[in-house]
């Protein structure tokens, strides 16, 4: 027997029991449940996830994983989800805190790309700084870099473009 691999993408109004109902469905239709990030954003649960199942379970996982719109999920499957080749160059992680403004995303992200740079993991947030009550920014990526990339080139241009905020990079 072959295995095929889905990735699900779910959205709904959070409230308790939305993960074990998923977690519920996985096992129940005999598939393993590999990989997942999930999170409250606003009010929303918002999560995806990866799961592998036997070829001929595929279609009645589907038509399963369909039926959590019952329980207020929003869903996407992408079916035969492709298994690309580990990527081979080196990891970054990326911290930055500063005053928040708008654009601070699109720039960091343009310096990103403009170095052809993966953006494995992201996480952002909004928070108030202790002492002043400013609006701080927060943010941490998981990056992935060419084998090709001048790293201090790359280091540069997040420093220039963040210039204002607090940088940490560390190659991992």
């Amino acid at each position: 027997m072959s295995k095929v691999s889905l990735v699900l993408t779910v959205l709904g109004n959070d409230k308790p029991g939305l993960v074990e109902a998923i977690a519920s469905v996985v096992a129940d239709q005999g598939a393993n449940w590999l990989e997942s990030r999930m999170a409250h954003l606003a009010g929303q649960f918002a999560g995806i996830l990866r799961v592998e199942v036997e070829r001929d379970q595929a279609a009645s996982l589907v038509t399963a994983l369909e039926g959590l719109d019952q329980q207020g999920l929003e869903s996407i499957i992408h079916r035969e989800a492709m298994l690309l080749e580990t990527p081979q160059g080196p990891t970054l992680r990326l911290d930055l805190v500063g005053q928040d403004r708008p654009g601070i995303v699109r720039e960091i992200s343009k310096v990103l790309a403009t170095h052809c740079v993966n953006v494995e993991r992201f996480q952002s947030e909004q928070s108030r700084a202790a002492g002043t009550g400013q609006t701080l920014f927060r943010a941490s990526a998981q990056l992935r870099l060419p084998a090709e990339t001048d790293e201090s080139s790359l280091c540069q241009a997040l420093e220039q473009v963040a210039a204002d905020m607090m940088v940490d990079l560390e190659f991992e």
